[in-house]
């Protein structure tokens, strides 16, 4: 079977194939959602505007209408004056720093290495907006406070990634989060949240949307991640920054003729998934009690980190990425059990990286039943464990 016109190669086009009919067919799921196809995703939308609007409601026209709506919505959750409904998360982070930039007159964001910002936006901040950044950690968690305070590069803004996902969903203590905060306003500068993950964070912290997003300035949501939305993001602060931001939208493409699809998919997640998210936050734990017991037989195998801050996690393994990810393919077929997603190599040399999230699906396992089938699947990773 070739799949020249997509791209991929044969190997990684048919892994994937076998993954989605795999993981359709399945009698549990371990991590993420059961995949759907285009016809049932649209079924599904259906269902959104029949829960989220009236029958009378028409398409939006340049953003009114329902994406509006989606804007009162998200701005009165976090309790933020106004919000601005962005077609991606990079396009509305590109936004807020250039606002923020050019309100205080510098142009120096203190970030991290390993926030999305470094590794998944090509750099724009500073190949189309001219800022530079500084970093005052590199180690895999955020800046302390005392770290911040003993600082000596000048910045305007410090963002904030919460959770960490690459060193693991990772969150600091509600005390260091609103001391590094502190640090920065008390130098001056603005704090932007990189909030993809801001619903369940709100989950670890056991604390009100709008208190945790009250530590920025401005605050950036994905509708996709946690929510299972379509796509979408929005940007929530002062009135004045959403006004200027809404011009720099419309200069970067994002003024989009009609959004309805995203934001009724948003619309509907809010309802359905926020409210589940500390369930989603306990079961991760219990997904990870589970897994401790065979991992601990594994030299090298771990959990990053242990135990789980949001109902996201890294499962590391000491064999190839190629190998687990036929091992997972191969238990799915065997066992019905579909337990993990992409296998990649880490930072860690030697050790290949999955991330388990606990949605819906996995509310279906107790611990011993993960213990269980996470030790077939490593006997089918390493038969030598046979």
């Amino acid at each position: 079977m070739a799949y020249e016109s997509n791209g991929r190669s044969d190997s990684v086009s048919s892994a994937a194939d076998r993954r989605f009919t795999l993981w359709r067919a399945g009698r549990r799921i371990l991590s993420g959602s059961r995949p759907v196809t285009l016809h049932e995703r649209l079924a599904e939308l259906g269902a959104d505007a029949r829960s989220a609007v009236g029958p009378l409601e028409r398409p939006d026209f340049y953003g009114d209408g329902v994406v509006a709506e989606l804007e009162e919505r998200v701005a009165e959750l976090l309790g933020k004056p106004a919000a601005l409904f962005f077609p991606t998360g990079t396009m509305a982070q590109q936004v807020a720093l250039r606002c923020w930039a050019r309100r205080g007159g510098d142009p120096v964001v203190a970030t991290h290495p390993l926030f999305h910002l470094e590794t998944h936006e090509r750099r724009a901040y500073r190949r189309l907006t001219g800022l530079d950044a500084v970093w005052p950690t590199t180690a895999a968690r955020l800046a302390t406070a005392a770290e911040l305070r003993g600082f000596d590069e000048p910045y305007g803004i410090l963002m904030l990634e919460l959770p960490l996902r690459a060193a693991g969903f990772l969150l600091p203590r509600w005390s260091e989060l609103t001391d590094l905060v502190a640090v920065a306003r008390e130098r001056g500068a603005v704090v932007h949240l990189d909030g993809a993950r801001l619903w369940e964070s709100a989950a670890h912290y056991g604390r009100p949307l709008p208190q945790l997003a009250a530590l920025g300035d401005s605050v950036y949501v994905s509708f996709y991640k946690a929510l299972g939305g379509i796509s979408g993001a929005a940007l929530a602060g002062d009135r004045a920054l959403i006004q200027e931001a809404r011009g720099w939208r419309h200069r970067y493409g994002g003024l989009v003729y009609q959004q309805w699809p995203a934001a009724l998919s948003a619309l509907a997640a809010l309802d359905r998934e926020l409210p589940r998210l500390p369930d989603y936050l306990t079961q991760a734990q219990r997904l990870a009690d589970g897994l401790r017991p065979a991992l601990a037989r594994v030299p090298g195998g771990r959990l990053n980190p242990d135990p789980p801050h949001t109902h996201q996690f890294q499962l590391l393994l000491p064999y190839p990425p190629e190998r687990l990810t036929e091992a997972n393919l191969r238990h799915a077929e065997l066992s019905g059990d579909a337990l993990f997603g992409t296998w990649t190599e880490s930072s860690q040399p030697g050790l290949a990286m999955t991330e388990v999230t606990a949605l819906t699906p996995a509310l279906d396992w107790n611990p011993a039943q993960v213990t269980d089938s996470f030790t077939d699947f490593l006997k089918l990773a390493d038969p030598s464990r046979g």
